[in-house]
């Protein structure tokens, strides 16, 4: 009878979720949810719509304000280049 040893493995993963100040996180989100949008002609309300929708974002979509949304849409302009 061959001998058989069992291997025990640990797997363990981080969730990460996102809120409005993580910028940079969220333009790569955006940057790999939606690689055919060009992000300098997105508008304010479509990407605030686009960034609630993404699965790792996990804040309150009513805490946005057009400071931050640019903050996103200029992050997510560097990504793209």
């Amino acid at each position: 009878m061959p001998n058989l040893s069992l291997v025990k493995i640990k797997i363990s993963f981080k969730v990460f979720f996102m809120n409005w100040t993580d910028s940079l996180d969220i333009a790569m989100a955006l940057d790999e949810a939606y690689p055919e949008v060009n992000p300098s002609i997105v508008n304010f309300v479509d990407l605030r719509r686009m960034i609630v929708t993404l699965d790792e974002f996990d804040d309150d979509a009513n805490k946005s304000g057009e400071k931050i949304l640019e903050a996103i849409q200029m992050n997510w302009i560097e990504e793209k280049e």
